[in-house]
C-alpha cells in the first residue's frame, strides 16, 4: 500500500528538479556484481541491474547537491542528465560534476548528449574512463547506436532513448545492437517530433508498442516508459504506470522523488499476483493444459505465472535489505 502522498508540493522543493522534466535518459555502465546498497538504488555493475529497474530518477547535473537526495530517494537508479535538462552554459561543469561523481564509485545512469552536438566527444571520453550504462538521446540508426558501443570499455552497456520517429522505425534494428541491455520511450520529444498529444495514449500507442515488441524480439529487457511531467497529480502517475505496465513496459522514468514510491510499486507484483502465480504452477504441475477459477491455464500462463514469482521475490528480497 503506498503511503499518504502530498497533494501539494512546496515550489522551493519543485524548483530543484524542474530541470528534470524531460523525459530522455542517459546511464553509465555496469562491471560487478549487483547488489543493492542501503539507500535502494541498485548497483548498476551489470547488465542484469539495468534489466531490473523499475524506476529511474533523473538528476539533471549541474546540480551536484541534489545528486545524495536522489541517490536516496528509494529510486533503482538515479539519471544524471548531461542533455536537455541542462543548459548550454552550463554543459561543461555539468559534465564535470559527473565524473567527480562516478570516479569516487557511486551509482548511477548518465544521459549524454547527442553525437550531432559539439558536448558529445567530451561526453564519450568522460563515461569512456568508467564501465557504465550509457543512454544515447535520440538515436535514429542502429549504425549510431554500434559506433558508440564500440567505444565504450568491456563492462558497459547502452539504453537508447528512443523519442523520433526514425528511432521507432528502426527500433527493432537498434534493440539487437550488441551491448544494448534495454530500450527507454522518450514521451516528450516522440509527441514533438510527431506533431501529437503527449499526454494521450492512443496518440503515442503504436511507438510504445513497437518498443515493447522490439525489446521481446531482441531478448533483452522489457522497456522504459517515458516520464508522467505531473509533480502534483498522484492519480495522473498511478494510471500512466497501470498503462505502462500493461504494455509490457517494466519500469518508468521519474522526474521528481515524490513519484519514486508509486511507480516503484506500479511495477513490482503485489502478494496477491504473487499467490495466484504460485496457484497456477500448483495447478499445472505435469505441463498439461488445465483450468483455474473457470480460466484455462497453458504454457504461456504457466512461464508468466514464473516471471511473476521471480519479480516478486526479487523486489521482496530487495525490500527486506533495505529495510
Amino acid at each position: 500500500m503506498l503511503g499518504s502522498m502530498p497533494q501539494r508540493l512546496v515550489a522551493a522543493e519543485l524548483d530543484l528538479w524542474i530541470a528534470a522534466r524531460h523525459v530522455d535518459i542517459v546511464m553509465p555502465r555496469p562491471v560487478r556484481q549487483d547488489t543493492p546498497t542501503t539507500s535502494g538504488v541498485l548497483m548498476f555493475r551489470s547488465t542484469t541491474g539495468v534489466a531490473h529497474a523499475r524506476s529511474l530518477l533523473f538528476v539533471p547535473a549541474h546540480r551536484p547537491e541534489l545528486f545524495e537526495k536522489a541517490y536516496r530517494s528509494g529510486a533503482d537508479a538515479i539519471v544524471m542528465d548531461l542533455e536537455d535538462g541542462v543548459a548550454e552554459n552550463l554543459k561543461d561543469s555539468a559534465r564535470e560534476h559527473v565524473r567527480e561523481w562516478i570516479a569516487n564509485d557511486e551509482t548511477a545512469v548518465v544521459r549524454i548528449n547527442g553525437p550531432d552536438t559539439r558536448w558529445f566527444e567530451e561526453d564519450l571520453r568522460m563515461v569512456q574512463k568508467h564501465q557504465a550504462a550509457v543512454m544515447i538521446p535520440k538515436p535514429q540508426s542502429a549504425s549510431e547506436v554500434l559506433a558508440i558501443s564500440k567505444e565504450l570499455p568491456d563492462g558497459s552497456c547502452i539504453i537508447p532513448l528512443l523519442e523520433t520517429a526514425a528511432g521507432i522505425l528502426a527500433a527493432a534494428e537498434i534493440c539487437r545492437v550488441q551491448g544494448v541491455a534495454r530500450a527507454a520511450f522518450g514521451n516528450g520529444d516522440m509527441a514533438l517530433d510527431l506533431g501529437a498529444d503527449g499526454t494521450s495514449w492512443p496518440a503515442l500507442l503504436h511507438a510504445r508498442s513497437t518498443i515493447v515488441t522490439a525489446s521481446a524480439a531482441a531478448g533483452i529487457a522489457g522497456p522504459l516508459d517515458g516520464a508522467t511531467t505531473s509533480l502534483t497529480d498522484q492519480e495522473i502517475l498511478r494510471e500512466d504506470s497501470v498503462h505502462a505496465r500493461a504494455l509490457g513496459f517494466t519500469g518508468r522514468i521519474c522526474v521528481h522523488p515524490s513519484q519514486v514510491r508509486l511507480v516503484n510499486d506500479a511495477f513490482t507484483p503485489t502478494d496477491a499476483e504473487a499467490a495466484h502465480a504460485r496457484a497456477i504452477l500448483d495447478k499445472a504441475d505435469g505441463g498439461s493444459v488445465t483450468a483455474l477459477d473457470g480460466k484455462l491455464i497453458g504454457k504461456p500462463m504457466v512461464e508468466r505465472a514464473r516471471q511473476t514469482l521471480r519479480n516478486w521475490e526479487r523486489h521482496r528480497s530487495k525490500q527486506t535489505q533495505d529495510t
